[in-house]
């Protein structure tokens, strides 16, 4: 082959690095010949999909000849009226990762910068780097989001801030007086990307002084340069299906519907969202599981000795002494799936997704055989 074709693509693209999703349990199967096999490593709902969400596809797999409602209607007529918001202010996406990749397009170009914070989710830095914009990283304070620095770090190159909250793969989150002094000194000028993925497993947490966490959607109205992006892949079971959404004002959104993509949200996951946001009791039972689940995982780890960061995910990053990939590797070999996060900055962490109570405790007892 003569042609350089990595030498052809954009300065942006030649410097990133695939994203690295966690370890299929399909491929461990294959690799250790083992079955039986749990995944703890992205951040999945262990109760699987609403029985609502699988009667909604059923219904609608007879139609997969047709496109999919392009626009979303009724999905984003349940988002509006659940949320309180005009119709018009929604973004629907491939995933929550579709929307934040359309305020990249949308708003950053060469020359531009993004803001986001060290520890931050990855996917930030891969948007930002593929359309040619510059990253600025601030550093972490206790494994979260230092709003000072980041105010500190604004240019009049700045055109988007990226936060996670709660953040991933820390698990820590913001108060709302913390987001409220930080959005009161950034220019209207730098769109603020409020990415709530982990939203419906965080929204009752309080901090050590009994200040709750905050909803997102309560500043749009104060502060028009603020997107806040959601999913249904976590609380509401739909990961494989890929959809989430954006809120922001209307001549926001109707940027980011402009570089969207036609249909980029299928059938299948239009109906099951919509389904999947009526179904209340589903979303309480997982929310109560979840919130079980933290506490097992993170009492497991007080009685290993181990640091953690206290999280309101679906998710607990903990802390060793030495090199964790050595760790990672032998619960793969007792046939759990946790996620590594080296690639992060933290060779020593790794992440650990909340199971069922029965795979909890098979981690746990896992992972003090390993120490």
């Amino acid at each position: 082959m003569g042609c350089d074709f990595i030498a052809l693509a954009t300065p942006g693209v030649k410097g990133l690095t695939p994203y690295q999703p966690g370890k299929p349990v399909e491929e461990l199967e294959r690799e250790l010949g083992i079955n039986n096999i749990i995944k703890l490593a992205s951040n999945e709902n262990p109760l699987g999909p609403s029985a609502l969400a699988l009667k909604a596809i059923e219904k609608a797999v007879p139609d997969l000849a047709r496109y999919p409602d392009g626009g979303g209607f009724n999905l984003k007529q349940a988002l509006s009226s659940m949320l309180g918001v005009n119709i018009g202010q929604i973004t629907l996406g491939n995933g929550s990762n579709d929307v934040l990749d359309l305020i990249a397009r949308a708003y950053l170009s060469a020359g531009d910068e993004a803001i986001f914070s060290q520890y931050a989710f990855a996917v930030y830095p891969v948007s930002t780097q593929a359309v040619g914009a510059t990253a600025v990283i601030t550093p972490a304070k206790d494994y979260g989001h230092d709003l000072d620095a980041m105010v500190e770090a604004i240019t009049d190159k700045t055109r988007v801030i990226f936060i996670a909250n709660p953040n991933n793969p820390t698990g820590n989150w913001l108060t709302g007086a913390e987001l409220e002094h930080f959005l009161s000194r950034v220019p209207e000028s730098v769109v603020v990307v409020l990415d709530e993925a982990y939203f419906e497993y965080a929204f009752d947490s309080a901090s050590p002084d009994g200040e709750s966490y905050p909803d997102g959607l309560v500043y749009l109205s104060q502060y028009p340069n603020v997107i806040v992006t959601r999913t249904f892949s976590k609380a509401y079971g739909l990961a494989s299906l890929r959809v989430g959404y954006g809120i922001s004002n209307l001549e926001v959104a109707d940027i980011l519907n402009r570089v969207r993509q036609p249909f980029n949200v299928n059938s299948l996951a239009l109906v099951a969202a919509e389904a999947a946001l009526a179904d209340k009791a589903y979303l309480q039972q997982g929310r109560e599981l979840n919130k079980s689940g933290v506490a097992q995982l993170q009492a497991g780890f007080d009685a290993l000795g181990l640091s953690y960061v206290p999280s309101a995910g679906n998710f607990v990053l903990v802390h060793f002494e030495v090199d964790a990939q050595p760790i990672f590797d032998a619960l793969l070999k007792r046939g759990v799936i946790v996620r590594p996060v080296g690639n992060y900055g933290m060779p020593n962490a790794l992440r650990v997704s909340v199971g069922t109570e029965q795979e909890n405790k098979r981690f746990l007892d896992s992972l003090a055989e390993i120490l």
